[in-house]
């Protein structure tokens, strides 16, 4: 439970994602993970793998270089020292199958967990 509160301060935050595998494209190093929807990093926030903090876009559909939005989710990878944020526009309400659908192909390779 104490991860979770953790990890629930951060939702309804608003943040801007500089978009660096947009919508349609092809996972840079894994040519066949490809992307149906954007997916980027928060500028300055620095996540535990020493890389800027990734997000997942859901609501937008177009490909997009940048995205102001609020934090819907947290997903928190059981077996990776990452963690995921899921940024949707303000007026998007998504629910947790909604949002497990659309980052499955991704974290179907993860044990994960949702925090909303």
């Amino acid at each position: 439970m104490l991860l979770e509160d953790n990890k629930k301060y951060l939702i309804g935050s608003t943040v801007t994602v500089t978009v660096d595998r947009p919508l349609g494209s092809l996972h840079p190093k894994h040519k066949d993970i490809y992307y149906p929807i954007n997916y980027g990093y928060i500028e300055g926030v620095m996540a535990p793998d020493g890389e800027e903090q990734d997000a997942y876009i859901l609501g937008v559909n177009e490909a997009v270089e940048t995205f102001t939005g609020k934090i819907i989710a947290v997903v928190h990878r059981n077996d990776d020292v990452e963690e995921k944020w899921v940024v949707a526009p303000e007026d998007r309400i998504f629910t947790e199958e909604e949002i497990r659908e659309q980052i499955h192909f991704q974290e179907q390779y993860f044990d994960s967990k949702i925090i909303m």
